[in-house]
Order: structure tokens, then C-alpha cells, then sequence
């Protein structure tokens, strides 16, 4: 082979390695991204179940209010 060729060859091969060294750290951020999501995912329906019981409290307390207003 060529000087030529084996120069370009030699360039192909560090631009898949760079490639392939990408395609690892894009594969483990991604997976990082995924379980990040889940927890948020996770946090956000604790979220809305508190969301829901603070509302029933403060609606019932609304009610106990008002019922106490009415027998003055």
C-alpha cells in the first residue's frame, strides 16, 4: 500500500475510534437521562398524592369553619 493510503487509512480508524468512544459516553448519559426521568417521574406522583390530601384537609377544614361561623 501507498504511504497515502495507509495515512488515510489511519485516520478512518482514530475517526471510528472517536466515533465509537462517543457512541459510549452518549449510551451511559443516556441511561443516567432514563433513570433521572424515573425518579422524577417518581417525585412527581408523591407530589400530586400530597397535592390531593393537603386539598381534602384544608376543603374539610374550609367546612368545619364555616360550620363553626354558622352557629354564632
Amino acid at each position: 500500500m501507498s504511504q497515502e493510503t495507509l495515512q488515510t487509512l489511519k485516520q478512518l480508524a482514530e475517526k471510528v475510534d472517536r466515533l465509537a468512544s462517543l457512541c459510549e459516553r452518549l449510551q451511559i448519559e443516556n441511561e443516567a437521562l432514563k433513570t433521572k426521568q424515573r425518579e422524577l417521574a417518581r417525585d412527581r406522583a408523591r407530589l400530586i398524592e400530597c397535592s390531593a390530601l393537603v386539598k381534602g384537609r384544608v376543603e374539610s377544614m374550609i367546612t368545619r369553619l364555616k360550620t363553626l361561623g354558622q352557629g354564632n
